[in-house]
């Protein structure tokens, strides 16, 4: 293995992590910034008012993107295997 191949599979892992947790994470700030934008014109300020929304729809985005996510590990998993099979 050389340097090509070791960039070549940091560079498909960091891909890897990215388009796995985009899902939770973009729903985490689009719920994120509506609940601020809520908080912001009604005038409340109560930290509780954030959480709960936020954890439970991004309960719901991992729960609807699971088979997403686990196809982009698997590819990962298998690109790795036939990387190991073939000897790099």
């Amino acid at each position: 293995m050389n340097e090509a191949d070791a960039l070549d599979i940091a560079q498909y892992a960091v891909w890897t992590v990215l388009t796995a947790s985009g899902p939770a994470v973009a729903v985490a700030m689009f719920v994120g910034v509506g609940i601020a934008f809520i908080q912001a014109l009604t005038q409340v300020q109560e930290i509780t008012l954030t959480f709960v929304p936020k954890i439970v729809s991004i309960l719901l985005a991992v729960a609807i993107s699971a088979p997403f996510v686990g196809a982009q590990i698997a590819s990962f998993t298998n690109v790795m295997f036939q990387r190991i099979e073939t000897g790099f």
